[in-house]
């Protein structure tokens, strides 16, 4: 750390060696110095063009402009809006009017996507990184708890929302993550999710906290995720469990891989193994949060082995409480929601007053921080020893001849069978149970269906009680992924729930 304790975003990039690299990608490298050279550039020349608190959007694949673009936004006082590079014209056209952005940063091939973007835009055809001509000085604009970035998240129904996201937030989570990844100067971080998501935004805040250098990467295969950790010598990796899955059944050369974390959804525990043979040195993380409210809890990886299973303790900085719907805790081995209080906590939905009432919330009495919290709708378990255990979402529970059914423990069940290699439990209505269990499933290697059925139906009969076997179950090649790389839900409900 710096004498100076940073406030604002943009300050965690004074917090390196300037000769060490920042950014690692194919094209070469930049070193720390020269990335604070190129925010304060790009920075100056934004402050020309819009007042404090303008919102300016960013839609860029993940190159080093990407970057700076997002903290030269804070370095002039704006609100970073990151865009999801694999969206189409009319989803960045819902974002850019939602957020009701001053300028959009972009490149040729995206821009022409747009057919009437609702801001100016500037590519980086136009040499928007030499707007510094234009700008007299840099201002010193606000931190703390200013709104900082706009993460624009996708819930089970309706468009995109924009999760208000603080300077505070940021950093506090910075700090949090690189205390307990124990990311050091050292580390090289290899950053495949997109910034738009806020665990893929994380591994550059993470690694600027201590001084590291992040590897940026679009991948096209999992198999380029593992020629780049080889390449550049990666020694973190994040990844959703979608991916991780993929990049467990491939073979991987030596490389220098130190550290891995899984966070964006539930971790099939027969992935959890696979990942331990593979990588027996590495220390594996499983966490757990969400977009309002960061990341919340982390599986210490010396319990990963006996643990799989858990989403752990509260991470560094965060409270996690498990409560009954008055708000008071529950015993050990009772369900109850989850709730996220302290610094973590962000300021709500942008400009939707109604959804920002429903999820944040006065904190529970036994809060030691107070104030708002967020109360995920997530059903867990708090075990004896402390551990907490994911049962699944409220929105998601399958209620079946007159049972309340977790689509978590209906999927965790049929992995187990080693018959899919992923699952998805959906409720379909029906006119006498209520609802009857549809399984959405990708056959395991080297099966046939009826291979896969017949064990799917053992292991139900064997492991599970009788209203959690499903109905039918449609096999697909792949389950479809969201943007930043998640199982799809809100779409298999649509395509497959009816």
């Amino acid at each position: 750390m710096t004498a100076r304790e940073p406030a604002r975003l943009d300050q965690l990039l004074g917090q390196a060696d300037p000769a060490a690299p920042a950014l690692l990608f194919r094209q070469g490298a930049i070193t720390h110095g020269e990335l604070q050279s190129l925010v304060d550039r790009v920075a100056a020349g934004l402050a020309a063009q819009i007042a404090p608190g303008d919102r300016v959007a960013v839609f860029l694949p993940k190159l080093p402009e990407a970057v700076v673009a997002l903290f030269a936004i804070s370095r002039a006082g704006g609100v970073a809006v990151p865009v999801n590079p694999l969206l189409k014209g009319p989803q960045v056209a819902h974002i850019l009017a939602d957020a009701e952005a001053r300028l959009l940063l972009t490149h040729a091939p995206r821009a022409a996507l747009l057919a009437a973007p609702p801001c100016p835009v500037l590519t980086l055809e136009d040499d928007w990184p030499g707007l510094a001509a234009a700008a007299a000085a840099l201002p010193d604009p606000p931190g703390g708890d200013c709104l900082a970035m706009l993460f624009y998240t996708s819930g089970s129904t309706g468009r995109p929302k924009g999760v208000m996201v603080t300077h505070r937030n940021l950093l506090v989570g910075a700090a949090s993550v690189a205390s307990y990844l124990g990311t050091a100067a050292q580390d090289r971080v290899l950053a495949v999710l997109p910034f738009s998501f806020d665990f893929g935004f994380s591994q550059l805040t993470t690694a600027f906290h201590a001084g590291a250098a992040v590897i940026l990467l679009d991948y096209l295969t999992p198999r380029d995720v593992v020629a780049a950790a080889v390449r550049h010598g990666a020694t973190q990796l994040a990844a959703v469990p979608p991916l991780w899955m993929q990049l467990a059944e491939l073979d991987w050369p030596k490389t220098r891989l130190s550290t891995l974390s899984a966070s964006g959804g539930r971790m099939p525990e027969p992935t959890v193994r696979a990942l331990r043979r593979r990588f027996p040195d590495a220390r594996l993380h499983l966490m757990y949060g969400l977009t309002e409210a960061f990341r919340s809890t982390t599986l210490p990886p010396e319990l990963v082995d006996t643990h799989p299973w858990s989403i752990g303790r509260a991470i560094p900085g965060a409270e996690v409480l498990v409560v009954r719907p008055d708000g008071s805790l529950t015993k050990d081995g009772e369900p109850g929601e989850l709730v996220h209080c302290g610094p973590l906590v962000t300021k709500g939905y942008w400009r939707d007053c109604e959804r920002t009432a429903q999820r944040f919330r006065p904190a529970p009495p036994a809060s030691h921080f107070g104030g708002t919290a967020v109360w995920s709708g997530d059903t867990v378990v708090r075990e004896a020893d402390g551990l907490l255990r994911f049962i699944g979402r409220k929105d998601e529970t399958i209620k079946t001849m007159g049972m309340r059914v977790s689509p978590t423990e209906i999927e965790e069940v049929a992995i187990a069978s080693g018959a899919v290699s992923a699952a998805v439990a959906l409720g379909v209505p029906d006119p006498a149970a209520g609802m009857r269990i549809r399984l959405v499933a990708v056959l395991a290697a080297g099966l046939s269906e009826a291979d896969a059925r017949a064990r799917l139906a053992t292991q139900f009969r064997r492991e599970a009680p009788s209203h959690f076997m499903p109905s039918d179950i449609c096999f697909l090649a792949s389950l479809p992924l969201s943007p930043n790389g998640k199982i799809d839900r809100v779409r298999l409900r649509q395509d497959y729930g009816g």
